[in-house]
């Protein structure tokens, strides 16, 4: 028999909003108008360490007593996250990343004095061979998205969203394993919330069509950042709802939308942060007033032509 899912509630999230105050920015939000049509951008790509993940990586590592160490595994921004936290707090981190992490964060990683370890090609192999490592005592495996303290902490993204902007009413946000979507769904405040998956790397749109979480394969511009291979357990539960809309766009859209918010607003974001732009921009979200969170800004970034 499997372990019943546990997904945070509404009072978690307020109370790891609470906890990551004293850490956590509180990011801007940009009300704007594009093509005559009116929006908003949360800018969580300015939070600490580059991307939305410090949120959900704080509020695990503060959510009980401080681990000796912390060990996770990831494609980039989760390690990041997870590194920067531990060391604002004093606790060793070590963070597995596959073969083909970016150069632009493992060096960041490093840089905060984590310990990083190259290892396989997948992110699901650098994971099973993190837990593996996570064994001795007092150490704490922190999972990039299916951990119910991870996605309490990804959902303060929402609770500030509500706060600064309560005539929104929708959320637009990039999926990877889902935390971040299913953080955002639980605080949105019934708000409908759009799941934007690229077209080839599309963890949570193959899990819907399927009835249940399976693998898939990637192949994307923004799979550094969005490449979980299945979507989580968590995220599965709570996107599964009525209020939750899975979306997909192609590569070239995503470049061109990350390209027109540096042209537009001079945002600099990595592909992943420029996905839900890129399903507004095609007309497909409906909404009077969206709001468009734009995730992270961890690449060696150049602006098209």
């Amino acid at each position: 028999m499997t372990d019943p899912i546990v997904s945070p509630t509404v009072a978690d999230i307020r109370a790891a909003a609470t906890r990551i105050r004293p850490y956590a920015r509180h990011t801007p939000l940009l009300r704007a108008e594009v093509d005559g049509r009116p929006l908003a951008l949360k800018l969580e790509h300015l939070q600490r360490s580059g991307s939305f993940k410090f949120r959900g990586a704080m509020n695990a590592l503060l959510d009980g007593p401080l681990p000796d160490r912390v060990v996770t595994a990831s494609g980039g921004n989760h390690g990041l996250g997870v590194a920067t936290a531990a060391a604002l707090l004093g606790v060793p981190a070590t963070v597995y990343v596959p073969e083909s992490a970016p150069e632009a964060k493992t060096v960041r990683i490093e840089q905060t004095g984590a310990k990083l370890v190259r290892h396989a090609a997948t992110y699901g192999e650098a994971a099973a061979s993190a837990l593996a490592a996570a064994d001795a005592p007092g150490t704490r495996y922190l999972h990039a998205y299916d951990d119910p303290s991870v996605v309490a902490g990804q959902g303060t993204v929402a609770v500030e969203i509500v706060a600064d902007a309560p005539d929104v009413d929708a959320v637009v946000v990039s999926v990877g394993g889902g935390g971040l979507a299913s953080g955002v769904t639980l605080g949105a405040d019934g708000r409908r919330v759009f799941a934007v998956e690229p077209e080839h790397c599309r963890a949570l749109n193959a899990a819907l069509e399927a009835g249940e979480p399976v693998d898939v394969s990637l192949d994307s511009v923004a799979s550094s950042a969005l490449g979980a291979t299945r979507v989580g357990d968590i995220a599965f539960d709570v996107l599964s709802g009525p209020s939750v809309t899975s979306a997909l766009v192609g590569d070239a859209e995503i470049l061109a939308a990350r390209d027109r918010l540096w042209a537009e607003f001079r945002l600099a974001v990595e592909p992943a942060a420029a996905v839900p732009f890129a399903l507004w921009l095609a007309g497909r979200v409906e909404a009077e007033l969206p709001c468009l969170v734009l995730c992270g800004a961890n690449s060696a970034w150049t602006p098209g032509d």
